[in-house]
């Protein structure tokens, strides 16, 4: 593991190295090494790729959501990937996100029936996360967040199903707005989304983060592969480390979870993408993604995917190491 450690730290990927000194071995963001290697970040291949399709004016001409390569998606991976915080040039991203989700199209297709809101709370969701992490929020982030309160479900969670009967959340609206309002109570001191947020990871944990109630079976194969982004889709990886960051891993019903997830360690301590949820095509018809995020080798490490999963084992306190990264502490 010192030997994966050592890799990770000497990776060509900026955000790997960030990751692993900040999520694995326990960092701070204000040091003079991880302030460089935000800019570095911010300077990198995978960055400028991402960023490629901008006009003169800063923005990308596509509806925001386009999948992946609308401002929506851009900014999330941004955030994903340790984009430094504060950087006006994406003002004009986040101005084409907040016009989509104030726009009056976008009010038309909130519905309400029986009682329970049909949204795709991820949207909002993921809009609160990566405006608060990338430093971008202003005051509007207020009503993003209300939103998610407002809809939750009685159960926790939210759906985008406007079939009347149907009553329970989805994993894949639910855990974006989990995160969010998790992030967003914790910087404004919140205590109506921190409640929130708590109501919403009962959702993940009576099921053990993919599990059906009823029979304990896999609720979905795509949750037991690991995938990097995982966008608005749901795995047990991105389950786990929404657990972790929002204060939840420590839960007895993360367990199945988590030694689920340890026993896909590769033999040199790294972790394989076993799935991907994007296409790196010019013409790819929707899901088009700009960059490469390691593509689906299942016998091989996947550095985005491995730097992910030793945080969350860190959190879980099944991985500790000593600042310097030698060794477990």
């Amino acid at each position: 593991m010192g030997a994966l450690i050592e890799t990770l730290l000497a990776s060509n990927e900026p955000s790997v190295r960030f990751k692993t000194l900040v999520n694995v071995l326990g960092k701070k963001t204000n040091t003079p090494e991880v302030r460089k290697l935000r800019e570095q970040i911010k300077s990198s291949p995978r960055v400028k790729r991402l960023l490629s399709e901008r006009d003169k004016g800063g923005r990308i001409p596509f509806h925001p959501y386009r999948k992946w390569y609308g401002a929506h998606w851009v900014l999330a991976m941004l955030a994903e990937i340790g984009y430094p915080p504060g950087d006006r040039s994406l003002l004009p991203l986040r101005e084409q996100v907040y016009e989509w989700l104030f726009s009056e199209e976008h009010q038309r297709k909130i519905v309400t029936l029986e009682g329970r809101t049909r949204r795709c709370a991820s949207q909002e969701g993921n809009a609160v996360w990566y405006l608060l992490t990338l430093g971008l929020a202003d005051k509007r982030i207020d009503e993003l967040a209300d939103r998610l309160v407002k809809w939750q479900w009685p159960d926790g969670g939210w759906n985008c199903d406007k079939n009347p009967k149907a009553a329970k959340s989805s994993f894949w609206e639910s855990h974006l707005p989990l995160r969010a309002l998790a992030l967003y109570a914790r910087l404004t001191g919140s205590r109506k989304s921190k409640t929130a947020a708590q109501r919403a990871s009962e959702v993940f944990l009576r099921r053990r983060l993919y599990k059906r109630q009823k029979d304990g079976k896999v609720m979905d194969q795509d949750f037991v592969k690991l995938h990097y982004p995982c966008y608005w889709r749901y795995d047990i990886l991105q389950g786990l480390k929404i657990m972790a960051e929002a204060g939840f891993i420590r839960d007895p019903r993360c367990r199945d979870a988590l030694d689920l997830l340890e026993s896909r360690r590769l033999p040199g301590g790294g972790f394989p993408a076993e799935g991907k949820f994007y296409a790196v095509r010019k013409n790819a018809p929707s899901q088009r993604s700009l960059v490469d995020w390691g593509g689906v080798k299942k016998k091989s490490t996947n550095e985005f995917v491995t730097v992910d999963a030793l945080f969350v084992l860190k959190e879980a306190g099944r991985l500790s190491w000593n600042m310097n990264g030698k060794g477990p502490s």
